[in-house]
């Protein structure tokens, strides 16, 4: 069963560690991420011109946006190299059973 205000958007094993998925979360499209077992979610859009960051790389705790090459920490949503100055939302990641549940936005 779902917990107030988070939503099931996967189940765990659909994404193995270092892998990403673009799940959606109401009207939001969201990057979902396995590191090392541990799930992170920002959102799959990038901060410099929209582009869609599950269609960049990863590489460890940093996605490469494929438009301009903006790389932001999957792991907290900071920006880390430019063109992009501002970082992406994140939500808080709770794990029920085999269910991926997603909270709000943050920041």
């Amino acid at each position: 069963m779902a917990e107030s205000g988070f939503v099931k958007v996967a189940q765990t094993g659909e994404i193995a560690p270092g892998q990403m998925k673009p799940v959606r979360l109401g009207e939001e499209e969201v990057l979902l991420v396995n590191i090392d077992g541990n799930f992170h979610a920002i959102s799959d859009t990038c901060s410099h011109q929209g582009g869609t960051l599950s269609d960049g790389d990863l590489d460890g705790e940093q996605v490469e946006c494929p438009l301009h090459g903006a790389a932001f920490n999957v792991v907290t949503g900071d920006v880390l190299s430019p063109p992009a100055r501002q970082g992406v939302p994140t939500h808080e990641v709770r794990i029920s059973g085999n269910d991926i549940l997603l909270g709000p936005a943050r920041g």
